[in-house]
């Protein structure tokens, strides 16, 4: 399949490029001593990467300790009060440790074994990356330091609650919003110092080379499995795919089983509490170029072309720019990108739950909400759902701010 002068059934030998770029986007814009330290990680990926050992290992891995692959489920009742149109999620909330993170999660650490690091370091929003990463750290007995944001913290006490179980440290970020930039910031501060003896696991397809291609390489497992259950469920590929997106790992791993496919992607950010910069977090929507984190992709800016304030009511998402690969893709038009807001969002956090007995994290409730919409626009066709985490983490939150509907 080719698209905008992109051949695609190549697409995954040419993108990114051996600098790490998807066209204009992506790169390593750090510091020379780090950029040491990623080097090495990307030798290193490149090596292992390709080792049948490395591989059966981590097949392995995913068959006996994470419980993949993770089924498709039909939404009959869902789909009834949206028309002719059929709705399917696939359910990376049967991951274990509850989300998509994990499949990154474990081979990263995979990697830092292989590599002799004696700690992952990592940020984590919503908290899932930070489960997921402790969860790993434990399988392999890594040390572990969790950067979280202080607002997340308070928001995600139960996902705070099993890093620590896990003998995580957990490390409070107070400075600016303290939510997921923060975190982030805090995480790679960290890693400057420990870079000889850690390895920092991005937490999606963001930071600079090889992150956003390793973290998407380790969540295609998700779009693969997902195509061909698909097929053998219903003979044919649905006619839409969607997926939440903040940084875009969920996302990513999803659209790379189908980009070659005459199929319908989109991509859906939170829009919040409306369009106002500090309102929301759609980068792709309504940002401009730009370099942070050591990546070059789209990002929100301030009047001084710093990384803008952003908010979600998904911890997971409220981050000021979108993966590289996300924002070439948003550039060619392969993959569309679009919103939802609050509202729409917990109305269909409430909806799965009643409905189908699945109750969806709030970043996977965006998915749901905008699959909903598209539905009513379509007419007739299926749409295939990326359900990327579980709601347990949100229980609280949701109560407290939402009560019981």
């Amino acid at each position: 399949m080719k698209h905008n002068g992109i051949e695609f059934d190549t697409y995954f030998k040419n993108y990114p490029d051996e600098n790490g770029f998807f066209g204009k986007y992506g790169g390593s814009y750090i510091p020379e001593d780090l950029q040491k330290a990623m080097d090495e990680i990307t030798q290193a990926y490149y090596t292992i990467c390709k080792s049948s050992k490395f591989i059966s290992e981590l097949r392995r891995i995913r068959k006996e300790f994470q419980g993949r692959p993770t089924p498709i489920s039909y939404l009959e009742r869902l789909s009834s009060t949206v028309g002719d149109v059929q709705l399917y999620v696939k359910r990376e909330d049967l991951n274990h440790t509850g989300a998509h993170k994990l499949n990154h999660c474990m081979g990263e650490a995979l990697l830092a074994k292989y590599m002799g690091k004696k700690k992952v370091i990592a940020e984590t929003g919503a908290g899932q990356h930070g489960v997921a990463l402790a969860t790993a750290a434990a399988y392999f007995g890594l040390e572990c330091d969790i950067y979280m944001g202080a607002v997340d913290i308070k928001k995600q006490a139960p996902n705070v609650a099993r890093m620590k179980i896990l003998g995580a440290n957990v490390v409070e970020v107070t400075h600016g919003l303290a939510t997921l930039k923060e975190a982030v910031d805090a995480a790679f501060e960290a890693y400057c110092k420990e870079y000889k003896n850690a390895i920092y696991c991005i937490g999606s397809v963001v930071g600079p080379h090889p992150f956003p291609m390793m973290v998407r390489d380790f969540q295609s497992v998700v779009g693969i499995e997902a195509r061909e259950q698909f097929v053998g469920m219903t003979g044919e590929l649905p006619d839409a795919v969607v997926a939440c997106v903040g940084g875009g790992s969920n996302a990513m791993g999803m659209f790379s089983g189908f980009l070659n496919d005459p199929v319908d992607i989109y991509g859906v950010e939170p829009l919040g509490r409306g369009t106002a910069l500090g309102d929301h977090a759609a980068s792709l929507k309504y940002g401009t170029e730009g370099i942070m984190h050591g990546f070059n992709s789209i990002m929100l800016k301030d009047e001084n072309g710093e990384p803008a304030p952003v908010y979600s009511v998904a911890s997971g998402l409220d981050y000021p720019s979108s993966g590289p690969e996300h924002a070439f893709l948003h550039d060619i038009g392969r993959v569309k990108y679009d919103v939802v807001n609050d509202e729409e969002t917990i109305d269909a956090f409430f909806s799965l739950s009643r409905l189908e007995g699945i109750i969806p994290a709030i970043e996977s409730s965006h998915a749901v909400a905008y699959a909903l919409k598209l539905a009513k626009k379509m007419g007739k066709g299926s749409i295939l759902i990326n359900l990327s985490g579980r709601g347990d983490k949100d229980m609280d939150y949701i109560i407290e701010k939402y009560g019981i509907r």
